[in-house]
């Protein structure tokens, strides 16, 4: 089996013969000629569903497919016009009144915010922390599906998901590991018995901030023919342009994807020892408590391109750093080719309770940096600057 470079730049299988292209072309397009007028059968797609209409299957993106699937060892995948539509197919498939989602206390608010919206259906969302003991000991007989994120967001915990999978596993509990942190570089959830594993396809795998997506791979064909169907009738399938971005970007993910990590260690460590910040977390560093987890699950000696650090002093500090940089562009979102900074509490926790955010030590002193392709020495020289002024 071809290694993960080649898979990532030939993996999506396209191949048209008849005229020697073997780039994906955009299939702009609402329709298909049906039936094929040759044969007076429906057309159809590489696994054999109807081409008819770009709702239900578009050519761009099945190959965005086939490839995402190759890279995460599944069965297939499904992409979508965002994470959360992702999110949204993965939820309405498997529960129903009176079933309960276990998700952790550390996540994407919106994916928290949703688990606990579908109470309106009877649904009961449960929440414990998912790098404790605590999110084992909620996982029993009454909870009918489950979330983990590889990598928490925003503090950056690594989640021993291959243990939450093995016990999800013996109990029957469909696991849903958000790998979009870790990427299939570092991590591939389906190898520990995932239900499915999903990604934010607008961050690492795009890589550019130009496209808005989500993708869920899938270890079983049945699993993957039920959430087409609630896509199909949802209608959140991603257009053809951001598929076509998205293979494009997925060319150059591991270069990217390694010189980001690269960075982010660098500048880790580089804040670590700044009199003007209070603590810094990311798992590359020798004394994070989280190094060994990330170790044990990683397969390669990398730890993402994202960590967050607590200045001194608190929101008023925090803030000024965001306005002083230069370079870094204060900005939501991550894994793309410049660096970013935001602030969680206005952003991706923005929903949480404050004794929540309390409990899980996210403080009003906190940003979380993604780490673009600049030149890291750049980066150091931007922080510093600014840390100075504050």
């Amino acid at each position: 089996m071809p290694r993960f470079s080649t898979d990532s730049v030939h993996g999506h299988g396209y191949y048209d013969e008849e005229n020697g292209v073997f780039k994906v072309p955009i299939y702009q397009i609402a329709v298909y000629e049906h039936p094929d007028r040759r044969t007076g059968k429906p057309r159809a797609s590489d696994r054999g569903l109807e081409l008819k209409y770009s709702r239900e299957e578009n050519l761009t993106v099945r190959a965005l497919e086939r490839l995402v699937a190759r890279l995460e060892r599944g069965v297939d995948s499904l992409a979508f016009s965002s994470g959360m539509a992702a999110i949204s197919a993965a939820y309405l498939s498997r529960v129903k009144s009176g079933d309960k989602i276990l998700i952790p206390k550390e996540c994407y608010g919106t994916t928290q915010q949703l688990a606990q919206d579908l109470s309106k259906f009877g649904v009961e969302c449960v929440i414990a922390r998912s790098d404790a003991d605590e999110f084992l000991e909620r996982l029993d007989g009454d909870i009918s599906l489950a979330l983990v994120e590889t990598i928490t967001n925003p503090m950056i915990r690594v989640v021993d998901v291959r243990e939450i999978a093995k016990r999800c596993a013996e109990l029957g509990i469909p696991l849903i590991a958000d790998n979009t942190f870790a990427t299939p570089i570092l991590y591939n959830p389906l190898e520990d018995d995932a239900w499915i594993a999903l990604h934010s396809l607008t961050k690492y795998l795009s890589g550019h901030n130009d496209v808005i997506g989500g993708i869920i791979v899938a270890g079983a064909k049945n699993d993957v023919d039920e959430l087409w169907d609630w896509r199909r009738k949802l209608g959140t399938i991603i257009s053809p342009f951001d598929a076509f971005l998205t293979i494009r970007g997925i060319s150059t993910l591991k270069p990217r994807f390694e010189t980001q990590s690269r960075n982010a260690l660098e500048i880790a460590e580089f804040l670590q020892d700044h009199p003007k910040i209070r603590q810094v977390h990311y798992p590359g560093l020798s004394d994070s408590p989280y190094k060994s987890t990330a170790d044990k699950l990683f397969k390669e000696r990398l730890y993402g391109g994202v960590l967050s650090f607590e200045v001194k002093g608190g929101r008023g500090e925090a803030l000024k750093l965001m306005s002083e940089v230069k370079i870094i562009r204060p900005s939501p979102s991550l894994g793309a080719t410049e660096t970013l900074i935001t602030y969680p509490i206005w952003s991706a926790v923005k929903n949480m309770p404050r004794e929540l955010l309390r409990e899980l030590g996210i403080t009003e002193g906190l940003l979380r940096l993604s780490l673009g392709l600049e030149d890291v020495e750049d980066l150091k020289e931007d922080l510093d600057q600014a840390l100075s002024k504050i």
